[in-house]
C-alpha cells in the first residue's frame, strides 16, 4: 500500500531509529517496501540499511535528486518520503491508515498529508520552533521534509514530482500539491536537533527563513545554495 522513500548521506546517527518506526507498519502491511536513496555515504550508513533488509537505490547527493530518483522506483500506490533523521511516534499508522481509507474510498479527494513537527531537544527554544512551525502550517500549509510526506502516487505525479532542486524541493512540491491538497496528521514526526545545537536555534531559524523568502522572492534554489551551503 505505501512505498516509503527516504534520502541519506552518511545518516548513521538516526538511520536505524528512523527505519525501526516503520516496522510494525510492515507487519501490519501498510508499508509495503522501504527505499533508501544513497547519495554516496562513507559512514556505516550502508551497512544499517543492508541490515534493515531495506531496498538500497544509489544516486547523486541532492534530496531532491534522491527523493525523484526514489519516486521513480516505487511500486505501490501511496508513496512517504521521510527524512533519515525523524522518528514517526508509535501510532503513526492509523492515522496514516485512516487518510488512505478516505481517499482510497472516495469520501475525501486526493490528499497529501504531514506529521506534527517536533524536535528531540528540551527548553524554550525547541518549543518556540515547534510553535512557529505549527503556525506556518496551520496558515500557508508549508510543511518542510523533516514532517514527513505521504501522498498518493497519482496525485505526486499530476503535480510533478519532486523537482532536482538543491535545496527547497520541499516547499517547491508543497506549493505546487497545494494548500488546500494538504493536511496535517495529528502524529508527531520527531527530529533530530543536532543542526539546531550545532549552529544556535536562533541563527538556524533566521537561515531557514531567509531561505524561504528568498525562494519565494524568484532568487534561484541554486543562488540561495552557494550564499547558505
Amino acid at each position: 500500500m505505501i512505498s516509503v522513500v527516504i534520502p541519506t548521506l552518511n545518516a548513521e546517527e538516526g538511520l536505524s531509529a528512523c527505519l525501526s518506526a516503520l516496522v510494525p507498519a510492515a507487519v501490519e502491511g501498510l508499508v509495503r517496501e522501504v527505499i533508501v536513496v544513497d547519495g554516496g555515504s562513507s559512514d556505516r550508513t550502508l551497512k544499517i540499511i543492508e541490515q534493515s533488509g531495506a531496498e538500497v537505490v544509489h544516486s547523486a547527493p541532492g534530496r531532491g535528486e534522491q527523493l525523484s530518483v526514489g519516486a521513480a522506483q516505487a511500486r505501490q500506490p501511496w508513496l512517504l518520503f521521510l527524512h533519515a533523521d525523524t522518528v514517526l511516534e508509535t501510532g503513526w499508522d492509523r492515522d496514516v491508515y485512516a487518510l488512505i481509507e478516505r481517499v482510497d474510498s472516495g469520501r475525501r479527494e486526493a490528499t497529501a498529508a504531514a506529521f506534527r513537527f517536533t524536535l528531540d531537544d528540551q527548553g524554550f527554544w525547541p518549543r518556540m520552533i515547534e510553535f512557529g512551525v505549527a503556525v506556518r502550517c496551520a496558515l500557508f500549509r508549508m510543511p518542510y521534509g523533516d514532517q514527513g510526506l505521504l501522498i498518493p502516487r497519482s496525485l505526486y505525479q499530476r503535480v510533478g514530482g519532486y523537482s532536482r532542486l538543491p535545496l527547497m524541493e520541499d516547499v517547491d512540491l508543497a506549493r505546487r500539491i497545494g494548500r488546500r491538497r494538504i493536511m496535517v496528521l495529528r502524529s508527531r514526526a520527531v527530529t533530530s536537533a543536532v543542526r539546531y545545537r550545532r549552529d544556535g536555534y536562533f541563527r538556524r531559524s533566521a537561515r531557514n527563513l531567509s531561505c524561504l523568502t528568498l525562494f519565494f522572492l524568484r532568487v534561484p534554489p541554486r543562488v540561495i545554495a552557494r550564499l547558505y551551503g
